[in-house]
């Protein structure tokens, strides 16, 4: 029982070092008993029923994502796509990547998994350093110059890139939608098997960051549009109907802090108004789009100093977010991202953290205990 908030929290894990996914990929299964996380060695699998773990996938596995229709899950490992039965621990090699695309970010899967997506540098570029790809830089957060520096550089860089298609059954690669821009958080709509979401990762007051396209190659669309210097916004996610598309807007950067939803239907924005205590890395949404979930900030982060190191639970209320706090976070290091997700139930809020030492997955309920 988390003392300062009243709500129960459960450590879902058992071995240290295993973590949930970052928020925006699916780690549940879609009957919603069991969740995939990373571990030191691969890949486990959590029972939400009973809260037992076991082995899933030896061996390292990146780019991790679940299936929302099948029992699989999807990775990439030693330069090439792989497929998990979740039950079964059958596994098959999808496609083996071709050179080029084998230093390339992300991997999402579409709604009637026919497809897995990403993005690369063309030409089989590796990945950044890792002061380049470090997540407090590349997520917008006040970090040393050394680091800030390096995000720029890698953005200034304008290596040639491209977004990506594999067929599931068949294996075949696609290649599409050349840039010069830095192409990264590759996202497939939940219900639209044939959208995709993806960002132009940089430093976030100077990128157009928020972008829609078809898997064709078409309808290439810019979500968000600047009103004004210094604004920014990103960490976008869809919602379960796949029909908004949700991010954190600042109007300017570290100043004015929104929730903000784009309407792909109507093209109406909907703004929810956020307290700087409350502003978080990462937010995301019920399944029913009822309610919100936040991480906190750490002490370095753009709403620092004031922003709060707590898991949220936000309620829409009269064009603001009205918080709750579910978990004290003040012993959590940041440099771990806590990427909260709501269970498909929407009874618990799952989330990673190092606040008792190792990394662990953790669960908090919704409900205050009575």
């Amino acid at each position: 029982m988390d003392p300062d908030t009243g709500h129960r929290v459960v450590r879902l894990s058992r071995e240290a070092g295993s973590a949930s996914l970052y928020f925006h990929q699916n780690g549940y299964t879609a009957a919603g008993d069991k969740l995939v996380v990373t571990s030191r060695k691969g890949l486990a699998v959590i029972d939400l029923r009973n809260k037992t773990e076991e082995p899933l996938v030896e061996g390292r596995a990146g780019q991790v994502v679940v299936g929302r229709k099948t029992r699989q899950v999807f990775y990439s490992r030693d330069g090439a796509l792989f497929a998990t039965d979740i039950d079964t621990k059958a596994t098959r090699e999808i496609v083996r990547l071709p050179a080029e695309i084998r230093g390339g970010t992300g991997l999402a899967v579409n709604a009637d998994e026919t497809l897995l997506a990403g993005s690369y540098v063309v030409g089989g570029a590796q990945r950044p350093p890792a002061a380049e790809a470090s997540k407090p830089a590349a997520d917008g957060l006040l970090i040393p110059n050394q680091q800030e520096q390096s995000l720029e550089a890698r953005w200034l860089a304008r290596r040639p890139m491209k977004l990506y298609t594999v067929h599931i059954r068949t294996g075949e690669v696609k290649t599409f939608h050349p840039s010069t821009d830095w192409l990264n958080h590759v996202q497939f709509s939940p219900t639209d098997p044939g959208l995709i979401m993806f960002c132009h990762e940089g430093p976030w007051h100077k990128v157009d960051r928020i972008w829609t396209i078809r898997t064709d190659g078409t309808g290439l669309k810019k979500i968000h549009t600047r009103t004004m210097d210094m604004e920014i916004a990103g960490h976008e996610f869809f919602s379960a109907d796949g029909r908004t598309i949700w991010y954190d807007l600042q109007t300017p950067r570290s100043k004015v802090f929104w929730l903000a939803g784009y309407d792909q239907k109507t093209g109406g924005l909907v703004k929810y108004a956020v307290k700087r205590e409350e502003w978080s890395v990462h937010f995301n949404v019920s399944r029913d789009g009822k309610r919100f979930a936040g991480d906190g900030g750490g002490p370095r982060s753009v709403a620092a100093p004031g922003n709060g190191q707590w898991i949220y639970l936000f309620r829409p209320e009269k064009g603001r977010l009205r918080g709750e706090r579910l978990v004290n976070l003040a012993k959590h290091d940041y440099r771990l991202e806590p990427n909260v997700t709501f269970t498909p139930d929407m009874k618990w809020i799952v989330f990673r953290s190092n606040m008792h030492g190792e990394t662990h997955t953790y669960a908090v309920e919704v409900k205050r205990a009575k």
